[in-house]
């Protein structure tokens, strides 16, 4: 498979130009809505990075930055050679370059920076540390000839995403094998555990764009946390947010006092593509993503409705019964798979599973025998190596995740203390 972008542009899921269910709204209200959809920034004076004066192209040109320099730690200079744009996007673009220090590839995200605030993505992305998210290896300033600032975020370079491992599959007219549909959903509720429960970040974009893979390991990484945002109970969010076919039934509602139960929807959207090789919600606009939700759950109850945003509780819907879960899927679909689709994807936020109850469902069992290898015989890549992300899980739960042969590993006694 060839290379591909780590945060491509939105392919066929472009921003909507009308606000959910409002048919009537003004241009200007929209136009309103579709602005309020970037990120709120918080005001700063001053940012700890070096700047950069560089010349306006990216590619062959050479970036030199100083890091280093806290806590005793030795200044050093590194440079990296821009190889080729990679991604582009409204936020700015990323490229891939190669440090010409130690020859590592890594991908630099380069977006417009404005003076008067901070980069809300740099500082959620200091806050990350996880196997299964995108590593933050530092940042750095550079300057145009028009005088304009841009902030550089230094990360992994990952070559592939699963939307492109998705387009290899379907291109030849194959299903993506279950241990991989296994592997890589397990993995991303793994990140989304951490990310939910350790920093409290919620992505508001999770898709399989934003989900990059290596093509050797099978490691899965979360990646661009542009839209990301700590929630607080209480305080309003937009509701403009998430990519057409991953968006929660809440957002398209309005819904503005909305949780990481936003986040496992669009997971529930990504193992339902990958199951059946296309997305199950094509949305063309908002209303029509709304209905294609309606044809498959079936009517949201009243008090669904309530759950999503109490607002609506008095719009009326035509009566459409629910398509069973197994008739979506093929015959020979695995019970368990349907199973954890049906757990992910209700219309009440509250009754979607934790990231952290998905990772233990029965379809992961697979992944936890012994002497579980990937096809070709390699061990999978790290799966049990949690840390924060278990704090607060009940020990039924630790023991559902952590397999008997692990705990034997690391020379622990099985069952986790506090079992029933």
């Amino acid at each position: 498979m060839a290379s591909l972008p780590l945060a491509p542009q939105h392919h066929h899921v472009p921003p909507d130009n009308h606000h959910p269910l409002q048919h009537d709204q003004p241009p200007a209200a929209v136009k309103h809505a579709v602005a309020g959809a970037r990120p709120e920034m918080e005001s700063d004076k001053e940012m700890s990075a070096a700047v950069v004066e560089g010349n306006d192209a990216v590619t062959g040109h050479i970036i030199s930055t100083t890091i280093g320099g806290k806590n005793g730690e030795p200044k050093r200079t590194i440079s990296y050679m821009a190889e080729r744009v990679v991604g582009t996007g409204s936020f700015g673009i990323v490229f891939q370059a190669k440090c010409l220090e130690t020859g590592e590839t890594v991908a630099i995200k380069k977006v417009l920076q404005d003076k008067r605030y901070k980069n809300r993505e740099l500082q959620l992305m200091r806050l990350m540390d996880h196997p299964n998210v995108i590593c933050l290896k530092h940042c750095f300033f550079s300057t145009t000839s028009r005088d304009e600032l841009f902030l550089n975020l230094v990360m992994d370079y990952v070559p592939e995403s699963l939307y492109k491992v998705l387009k290899h599959y379907s291109n030849s007219n194959q299903r993506m094998p279950l241990i991989y549909v296994k592997l890589y959903m397990y993995q991303i509720f793994r990140g989304l555990a951490y990310i939910h429960n350790v920093p409290r970040v919620c992505h508001r974009d999770v898709k399989p764009q934003n989900l990059l893979v290596d093509p050797l390991t099978h490691q899965v990484k979360l990646c661009d946390f542009g839209s990301a945002k700590v929630l607080v109970n209480g305080e309003a969010n937009i509701s403009y947010i998430c990519s057409r076919y991953y968006r929660a039934p809440e957002l398209i509602f309005g819904a503005t006092e909305y949780t990481t139960s936003i986040d496992i929807w669009s997971a529930g959207c990504v193992l339902a593509e990958l199951l059946l090789g296309q997305p199950l919600f094509p949305g063309e606009n908002a209303v029509d993503q709304l209905v294609e939700i309606i044809k498959v759950l079936g009517t949201p109850t009243r008090e669904e409705i309530r759950c999503m945003n109490p607002n609506y509780t008095d719009f009326r819907f035509p009566q459409i019964k629910a398509h069973p879960w197994h008739k979506v899927f093929h015959k020979r679909m695995p019970p368990e798979a349907i199973d954890l689709a049906s757990r992910l994807l209700q219309y009440s936020p509250s009754l979607r599973c934790t990231a952290l109850e998905a990772c233990a469902h029965s379809f992961f069992d697979e992944l936890r025998e012994p002497n579980a290898r990937l096809p070709n015989g390699r061990p999978f890549p790290p799966l049990f190596n949690f840390k924060q992300e278990l704090t607060g899980a009940s020990p039924e739960l630790v023991n559902k995740l952590i397999p008997e042969h692990v705990w034997r590993q690391i020379g622990l006694n099985f069952p986790y203390p506090g079992a029933t």
